[in-house]
Parts: structure tokens; C-alpha cells; sequence
């Protein structure tokens, strides 16, 4: 039998997901949205094309969450997008409704499904999934920490002109302009970093990642980045559908670990059919953990303005 993976928003990274992860044949895709029409239309126009590419995922479109039932994984993409100049905060209000909204329809008809989270602010949005879904922590998680290292080793790629394939590196903390590069955890073919890239175009690249989608979002003028985000989140699909035990940066629900508490945060974290099954904690020195701290401090700050609304 196989897996079914429910998608709620079909706008652009909802649609792509839905893509990539029919493509790649993870289990049977739902694409839900409040506008009639939408999902219907795109996942037909998907469900289209697998005779084609040769893929036998089932796609179905709805506006009915009773459509979702029974689902082993829920991705949450609706939101507004973010605009040029305009912060993660500031979507926060209106997100936070959205997000209740979503989680509290499709949570209780698949109650052992893992919830992935892919609006904005990220790290506030997988707060409030998590609050409103009641599900163990370790089944509601954020996608950042994929699409920001990602965007990092793409970077390192066209620094060096190696294949993207052999790149490692990770990036942890908030999902946004403070994020923490961790540059002495990145290696090519297992050589680190630094033995290819001089610091100083190092320190470039790490500040290219850090505003990645916002660079995106200055050149699109009326869209954000979808192709990345979708693809981070099809492959965090991919490791609980197929328990493949990743070892891959999402933002995960922190009890303790590297000082924090009660806060979602972007970590290395073990990911497979339970979700989260483990969280690394790696020795930061003491630089890493001010910057750290100072992404925690911001993720904090989205956190205080969201219990006051």
C-alpha cells in the first residue's frame, strides 16, 4: 500500500512539492486549498503527466480536508508570501491564523501522520502547528535547515567549480538573515572547506546564504522562491515515507539542547519514519554558540510578538 502525503496550499511551493514528490513516486499526493478550482486543476495537469514520465503516484485535488484522511505525512505551505522588502516577521500575523487554520482540520483525521511546515516565519509557524496539532514534538517539524544548506553548498559549487554532489555543510539556528553558517562543519569530498575557499570569500558566501530567499525575492519582484523550497521539502518527505534516517538540519522542538528550551529551532537532527528520532548536538566553540544564541534571540522575539496576538 502506498504512503499518502497530503500537501495544503497549492500555490507554487505546495504545487512543485506535489511535482517532485509524485516524480520521485513517495506515495500517493493530495493537494488541498480553500480556492475551488486550483488544486483540482493542477493535480489533474499532474496526474496527467505520469504516463508520460512514468510515475504511478495518484494525485488528487480538493478544497475537503475529509480528503486527507489517513495521511502519513501533512506539509503545510499555505501562507502569504513574503513581499520585496518585506521582514518574516511581518507575515506573522496573518500566517499564525492560516497555520491554526490548516493544522486544526487536518490534524485529527491523520492522527499518526508528521507534520512539515514550510510557511513563514518558519520557526514560529512550526510553534504554532505543533500547539494547535497536539502531536508529539518530534512528529511536527520546520523546513529551513535543508534549503538554507542548500542554498550554502550551491554557493560553494560555483565558488569552486566542483560537483554540488560532493559538497557537505550545515547551517543551523532561525530560518532567516540570522541564521548560523557553521563553515568548519562543511567539507568537499571530505576535505574542509577552508583548504578551497580563502575566508574572506568564505565570509562572502556565508552572507550570500544568510539572504538567499530574499535575493530571490528582489529578482522574482512579485514571487519568492518555490523550485528549492519544495525540493528541501520533498526530500524531508522522502526520509519519513522510506525511513531513510537522514542526517539533515530541520527546525526541531529543543528541550535542553545547546542551552535552548521550549523554542523550535533549526538543528541536525536524525530523521526517519518517527520523525525526528534524534537530535546531534555538535561542540560548537565559543563563536559558533554566540552566534547561535543571537539566531535564538530572534526566533525568541517572533515567538513573544505571536503570544501576544
Amino acid at each position: 500500500m502506498r504512503k499518502k502525503i497530503s500537501i495544503i496550499g497549492a500555490g507554487f511551493v505546495g504545487a512543485t512539492t506535489a511535482h517532485w514528490c509524485a516524480a520521485a513516486e513517495l506515495g500517493d499526493i493530495v493537494l488541498v486549498d480553500i480556492v475551488e478550482g486550483i488544486p483540482q486543476g493542477k493535480a489533474l495537469d499532474l496526474y496527467e503527466a505520469a504516463p508520460i514520465m512514468g510515475y504511478d503516484a495518484r494525485v488528487i485535488g480538493t478544497n475537503d480536508y475529509a480528503d486527507t484522511a489517513g495521511s502519513d505525512v501533512i506539509v503545510v505551505t499555505s501562507g502569504a508570501p513574503r513581499k520585496p522588502g518585506m521582514s518574516r516577521e511581518d507575515l506573522i500575523k496573518v500566517n499564525a491564523n492560516i497555520t491554526r487554520s490548516c493544522v486544526s482540520q487536518a490534524a485529527p483525521l491523520s492522527p499518526n501522520a508528521v507534520i512539515i511546515v514550510v510557511n513563514n516565519p518558519l520557526d514560529a509557524m512550526t510553534y504554532v502547528a505543533a500547539e494547535t496539532s497536539g502531536f508529539p514534538k518530534e512528529r511536527v517539524m520546520g523546513q529551513a535547515g535543508v534549503l538554507d544548506s542548500a542554498r550554502y553548498r550551491t554557493f560553494i559549487a560555483m565558488e569552486t567549480g566542483v560537483s554540488v554532489e560532493d559538497i557537505q555543510a550545515m547551517l543551523m539556528g532561525g530560518h532567516g538573515d540570522e541564521m548560523v553558517p557553521l563553515p568548519r562543519f562543511s567539507t568537499i569530498g571530505g576535505i574542509p572547506v577552508s583548504e578551497f575557499i580563502p575566508q574572506e570569500r568564505l565570509d562572502a558566501i556565508v552572507d550570500r546564504a544568510r539572504k538567499g530567499g530574499g535575493e530571490i525575492v528582489n529578482l522574482l519582484k512579485t514571487g519568492s522562491a518555490y523550485y528549492a523550497p519544495a525540493a528541501a521539502t520533498t526530500q524531508m518527505v522522502e526520509a519519513v515515507v522510506k525511513d531513510k534516517k537522514r542526517v539533515i538540519p530541520v527546525a526541531a522542538y529543543l528541550t535542553g539542547q545547546y542551552g535552548l528550551n521550549d523554542i523550535y529551532f533549526g538543528v541536525p537532527v536524525i530523521l526517519g519514519a518517527g520523525g525526528i528520532e534524534k537530535i546531534i548536538e555538535l561542540p560548537l566553540n565559543e563563536a559558533e554558540m554566540v552566534l547561535l544564541n543571537k539566531s535564538a534571540a530572534a526566533v525568541r522575539s517572533t515567538l513573544e510578538t505571536l503570544k501576544t496576538l
